[in-house]
């Protein structure tokens, strides 16, 4: 089976010549190519959004979808990947997890250089 062709679109008329496009010519007339647009910065800038010098050491996920079993999953940079699946193993994750952000040789360096 073929797909029937096309009829051309209204007011186009196909050409067998086809021309890639070029680069404008420069305002100033020497005939040199336009890089971008006038009033486009050329560089990315940096950001601009300054932060405090912290950033995420340990990650807490919970899952617990309505009528299903619970998850929890504690994730921390220095080394800690713990997982636990049920309803009463959650909950001892989540309190484990609590814990650990006060012995966590990570976290006590940063807290202790903020006081």
């Amino acid at each position: 089976m073929t797909t029937p062709p096309r009829p051309p679109l209204e007011g186009h008329r196909p050409t067998s010549r086809l021309r890639l496009a070029e680069p404008a010519p420069a305002v100033s007339g020497s005939g040199a190519p336009k890089v971008v647009a006038e009033g486009v910065p050329a560089a990315v800038r940096p950001d601009q959004q300054t932060g405090d010098g912290r950033y995420p050491i340990a990650w807490l996920t919970i899952t617990a979808p309505r009528g299903a079993t619970p998850t929890a999953t504690s994730i921390c940079q220095c080394g800690r990947n713990l997982f636990a699946a049920g309803h009463h193993k959650a909950l001892a994750l989540i309190a484990d997890h609590t814990y650990h952000k006060t012995r966590c040789p990570l976290r006590a360096d940063q807290e202790g250089a903020a006081a």
